[in-house]
């Protein structure tokens, strides 16, 4: 949950986990959707596959309990689908986070959070190595967000993972731009050797990020691909109507930020594809989240 009262100061939910913890037993009692049975998982790697990147980044609403355990299925079938090395999520519960660590247990988790909701990541063990991971704060937040670092080895170069949830809500503006100048200070920070991805729930717009101003080796995503229309809105009202709100609202809230190794002789990792994905109603009448996810693929240069 992003925007509901858009132009409202207040959250018009506790943040709560509403339903018991027997939904992940619902959730549960779908047929085995492991990664392992994935085409994408039974496909053997080319010897000469160069330095690539798979990755996806989705609020999954988690903290509301309408139709939850169908909707975690439903996370899980397009996991399963597009199989990415890297996931971004946020709107986790500690419920919701121990029902994706039973069913991918071929990924690592690391959680944001322990208490209300929080963000958190899972990384491909077969491809992805994990070093480390932090949780930096944002000191003056008023909503419990905070910024997820992991740092990482993909095909023997070093990454930089980050994900957030930056405040919510048009009149958090100031707090929401404080938020990005940290995540701005830990791509500058990162060292020429490193490749550094930002994805997340960023809540931002477009006069926000020109105030803060990125660093000039950063690109968005979005932006580098061509501003391509199919998946500008993340956060769509007219189409998701997961929320029931009656205002008409579209939003790009979510976005993939890259700064590419500087270091010569490095590899360059440069986006090379990104579409939205949960555009599919479930059988439930829901989608999975009212937000949709973005995947994105990277290759080397």
């Amino acid at each position: 949950f992003v925007e509901a009262g858009m132009e409202s100061d207040s959250e018009t939910h506790s943040g709560e986990d509403t339903t018991p913890d027997d939904w992940m037993e619902l959730a549960d009692a779908s047929p085995d959707a492991s990664p392992a049975n994935s085409p994408a998982a039974t496909r053997k790697p080319s010897e000469k596959e160069d330095f690539k990147l798979s990755l996806i980044t989705w609020n999954v609403e988690g903290i509301y309990g309408e139709k939850r355990s169908e909707r975690a299925r439903g996370l899980v079938k397009y996991l399963n689908l597009y199989n990415p090395d890297v996931v971004f999520l946020q709107e986790l519960i500690p419920s919701y986070v121990q029902f994706l660590k039973k069913r991918f247990v071929s990924y690592l988790m690391i959680e944001g959070g322990e208490k209300g909701y929080f963000t958190g990541m899972l990384l491909k063990k077969s491809r992805v190595k994990f070093v480390e991971s932090e949780i930096v704060a944002y000191r003056t937040t008023q909503m419990n967000r905070n910024l997820l670092v992991a740092q990482v080895i993909v095909n023997g170069q070093k990454l930089c993972l980050m994900t957030s949830h930056l405040e919510s809500f048009k009149a958090n503006s100031k707090e929401r731009m404080n938020q990005l100048h940290v995540v701005k200070r830990g791509f500058k920070r990162a060292p020429d050797d490193v490749t550094v991805v930002f994805g997340g729930d960023t809540n931002l717009r477009d006069a926000e990020v020109t105030k803060v101003g990125l660093p000039a080796t950063v690109c968005d995503v979005w932006e580098r691909l061509g501003k391509q229309e199919h998946c500008r809105y993340t956060w769509d009202t007219t189409t998701n109507t997961n929320q029931n709100i009656s205002t008409t609202a579209r939003f790009r809230f979510d976005r993939i930020y890259l700064r590419p190794a500087i270091r010569r002789g490095v590899p360059r990792l440069a986006p090379d594809h990104m579409a939205l994905v949960g555009l599919e109603k479930l059988d439930c009448g829901r989608y999975t989240s009212d937000h949709w996810g973005i995947y994105c693929t990277f290759s080397a240069e």
